[in-house]
């Protein structure tokens, strides 16, 4: 890219907007600047320049002098549009999208090869946290075999209120609103999907898998109820909301799930809009990545460092989408998991590939078994208001097993509570 000033065009003024606005006018280091910011609503005031507000995307998408779309909308929909036509007028586009770059993958990969203009969007995934320049460029070599972590801030923070102060679910998602850590509408966080979202965008650059993400199973923290707190708290837990790919040979586990954590776990400590990112592979072994995952300075802090990358012609190379070829997304995986009911009809206790545990009150209880992840996925009572699955600390994620005959009795008696 020129060694000029790069001219920037900006989408979206809300508050990622106004943190890469703010941060940008701080900054020394980097010459660019903003020349014009296209937004949705003319009868909104904003404390700018009027010359530098359009609401005509042509106005940013056709000017030639323009280098630079920086994409931060939140309508994934229209983001799209913005994103696929900003490359093909040639310009270098920074978007922090989560769900736009999950949904669109690999027809996004497809259009940056084909118009030779990079899309970098180092904040679409845990804000300030470098973890898609660290698994293309620290990682680029390494044998990698777990990605995991929180990768949610507004859920993490919800789930910190509950624990720590005993605030009640809709309380401390009122918190986290006022905040600016969750939306008004705030069902892509505590429903899992955010994460989710964020997840397969970090499996491409991980492991090389392009996945859709109606194949990734997410659980949300929306029915963690105060008997799941009690369990956990009796047991020396907290309960997370935890994103995990894992690679298996030739398949890849994945998904978003409610997770007990003890304390030895790195990510016991990890509270309120805080981000934490593990990484496990054969020649680094662990590292753990933390920072803030919510708010406009950490996530405007992010997209300025992709714009700075962008002044020496940087892009992502996608390694391991050629050294991992033929790689999979399996189901065929048994996961240890509590599950909580309401009512023992409303569970198929027989989906369960083993049953170690239960605990009844009347009608309401919980178990710990294995399950495997294709019987999750299908099971449509998984859904149900009155059902809270969590997976357990340990182990997390391994291979199928066939059921012992000692549990064999449990399981029938488990089986006659439906």
């Amino acid at each position: 890219m020129s060694t000029n000033t790069v001219k920037v065009g900006l989408f979206g003024y809300g508050c990622v907007g106004q943190g890469f606005h703010e941060i940008l006018k701080l900054t020394k280091g980097l010459r660019a600047e903003i020349v014009k910011i296209c937004v949705k609503n003319p009868e909104k005031v904003r404390n700018l320049p009027a010359g530098l507000l359009t609401y005509r995307a042509e106005d940013v998408l056709e000017d030639p002098s323009i280098d630079v779309v920086v994409e931060l909308v939140d309508d994934s929909e229209a983001a799209y549009h913005i994103v696929t036509a900003a490359l093909k007028a040639g310009k270098a586009v920074v978007s922090a999208n989560k769900k736009l770059l999950a949904e669109h993958f690999e027809e996004l990969y497809q259009l940056q090869q084909v118009c030779r203009r990079p899309l970098l969007y180092e904040a679409s995934c845990c804000a300030g946290i470098p973890i898609i320049r660290s698994l293309e460029e620290y990682y680029d070599n390494d044998l990698l075999d777990k990605v995991e972590g929180i990768f949610n801030g507004s859920s993490n923070y919800i789930l910190t209120k509950v624990f720590g102060q005993g605030l009640s679910f809709a309380h401390a998602l009122e918190q986290a609103q006022a905040k600016g850590f969750a939306e008004s509408d705030p069902s892509l966080d505590i429903e899992g999907f955010d994460a989710k979202f964020k997840l397969c965008i970090l499996l491409a650059h991980a492991f090389g898998l392009v996945v859709e993400p109606e194949q990734v199973l997410n659980l949300g923290i929306t029915r963690v109820s105060a008997e799941d707190i009690r369990y956990a708290k009796e047991k020396g837990l907290k309960i997370k909301l935890v994103a995990i790919g894992q690679k298996f040979g030739d398949e890849v586990f994945a998904a978003v799930l409610p997770k007990f954590v003890a304390p030895d776990d790195h990510l016991f400590n990890i509270d309120a809009e805080f981000n934490g990112v593990k990484v496990e592979s054969i020649f680094a072994e662990n590292q753990i990545f933390l920072g803030k995952g919510a708010g406009g300075f950490p996530t405007g802090s992010a997209v300025l460092s992709d714009l700075s990358a962008l002044t020496y012609d940087y892009k992502y190379e996608y390694k391991k989408r050629f050294q991992n070829q033929g790689l999979r997304l399996g189901v065929d995986f048994g996961l240890d998991v509590y599950l909580r009911f309401d009512d023992a009809s409303l569970v198929r206790f027989e989906d369960f590939e083993e049953l170690r545990e239960s605990y009844r009150k009347g009608g309401s209880g919980h178990v710990l078994g294995r399950i495997s992840l294709a019987r999750l996925l299908e099971a449509e009572w998984l859904r149900h208001p009155g059902v809270n699955l969590v997976l357990l600390p340990e182990p997390r994620v391994a291979p199928l097993a066939q059921p012992a005959a000692a549990e064999a009795e449990l399981a029938e008696e488990l089986l006659a509570l439906a």
